[in-house]
């Protein structure tokens, strides 16, 4: 009897196995849509989820950026930095990249900014900017990004191309959102319809009306409402039109909707069925000294950090007690409140003693508290994670992500709520 229940459990593996390379081969290998019948374009293969162990389709990695916060970006920008340099040195690959290890990415304001930096494909199919790249760009251009208010008249007026705007362009000239490596969520403020309109290379492929210059998202995300005022875009096609400010307004912290996005978004995450399947890293940019707040921007900004740490605070009690090693908030755990009058060198020295610090926790029901672990300390062990997870799909024949490149299909959701994150570990 024992033989035959060894033969009948053999059977039913084959049995999996033959499905499921079977659809690999008939939707994967020989073509993503099915013109035919667009419902089947991709392949339910969540169905198999509940046949398989919960670890073998592995974890889908997500990248979240802040908005500006005291260090304009920076303390993110070296963040990633530090852990690309992790990543090659753990790995022995000399040119691996952010964008290699994770598999979707979400940033606002200046955070936008950095994430199409390290995602957009450059001419030679790999991403435009190495980290240590976005670090110079960012300290390089600081002026023209993160602008000083400007006068009424000239800013209403006088309304003219931005910097910003200028440097963006001859950046990512005509790169869109179809061109990004890894699905992309960057948000903005849209005055016409006043609700946050998030640009997401989802909607690009799936749907008119969605796909944006990458210049223009850029431009769009860090617009500052105190500086040169709302911008103005269109889509490619022309179809959508918004009127956008700074991603920060409305989004400074974007790790819930990017959260959200992965777990409603089975189309290219079809096996993620909760927090537990995720690894999220969370980038912080340093808190504002509120007693040196003495502007209606600066009064934004400190509105958007305070917002920031509500998000930490909700996505950490929906990760419950998986979040110790699922999810992973960077962040200064104090004001450094000469950071904002700083030029953007000493502000690299700023961002390193901020990464130095011990690193602060949100924990369920208790409130925030020091760990014992620096936040580098923390980015290398994520790094390990990281490429833990980079080695296991190598052997796996299930696809823990499926990247959309092709036809339109039926939008996937992109909700901004933390409804999905109920989820438990």
């Amino acid at each position: 009897m024992a033989a035959l229940n060894t033969m009948d459990s053999t059977f039913e593996v084959d049995k999996l196995t033959y499905e499921i390379f079977s659809i690999l081969e008939n939707k994967f290998l020989f073509g993503y849509a099915d013109a035919e019948n667009p419902k089947n374009s991709v392949p339910n293969l969540a169905q198999f989820s509940s046949k398989l162990d919960n670890n073998t389709a592995g974890k889908v990695r997500i990248l979240c950026i802040d908005g500006a916060g005291s260090t304009d970006g920076i303390l993110a920008a070296k963040s990633l930095a530090h852990l690309e340099s992790c990543l090659r040195r753990k790995s022995g690959d000399p040119n691996a990249s952010i964008a290699g290890y994770f598999d979707a990415v979400a940033g606002s304001g200046v955070g936008g900014v950095l994430a199409a930096l390290l995602f957009t494909r450059g001419s030679d199919g790999l991403p435009m900017f190495t980290a240590d790249e976005a670090v110079k760009y960012l300290t390089d251009n600081r002026s023209k990004i993160s602008r000083k208010p400007a006068g009424f008249l000239r800013r209403r007026v006088f309304r003219q191309v931005s910097k910003a705007e200028k440097l963006f362009q001859k950046t990512f000239g005509e790169c869109t959102l179809r061109d990004t490596l890894k699905p992309v969520l960057i948000p903005c403020y849209d005055l016409v319809t006043r609700a946050p309109f998030v640009f997401s290379r989802a909607d690009a492929l799936e749907m008119d009306g969605y796909d944006f210059k990458m210049r223009d998202v850029c431009a769009a995300t860090s617009a500052d409402p105190a500086s040169v005022g709302p911008t103005e875009m269109r889509s490619l096609d022309g179809r959508t039109k918004i009127l956008a400010v700074d991603g920060g307004v409305a989004m400074n912290n974007p790790t819930a909707a990017a959260v959200t996005h992965v777990l409603n978004n089975k189309h290219e995450f079809p096996f993620c069925n909760g927090v537990s399947d995720l690894l999220v890293l969370s980038l912080g940019n340093g808190e504002s000294d509120f007693n040196a707040v003495n502007s209606p921007s600066g009064f934004v900004k400190i509105a958007g950090e305070g917002a920031s740490d509500m998000i930490d605070q909700a996505v950490s009690m929906a990760f419950g007690e998986c979040g110790m090693n699922n999810y992973v908030r960077i962040q200064s755990n104090r004001v450094m409140a000469k950071a904002e009058s700083k030029a953007a060198s000493d502000l690299l020295a700023v961002s390193e003693e901020m990464l130095g610090q011990k690193n602060v926790e949100s924990i369920l029901f208790k409130g925030r508290k020091v760990a014992e672990n620096t936040n580098l300390d923390k980015l290398e062990l994520f790094g390990g994670e990281l490429i833990k997870e980079h080695e296991r799909r190598k052997t796996s024949i299930l696809p823990t992500v499926v990247l959309k490149n092709s036809s339109p299909s039926p939008r996937t959701s992109s909700a901004t709520t933390l409804s999905s994150l109920s989820s438990s570990c």
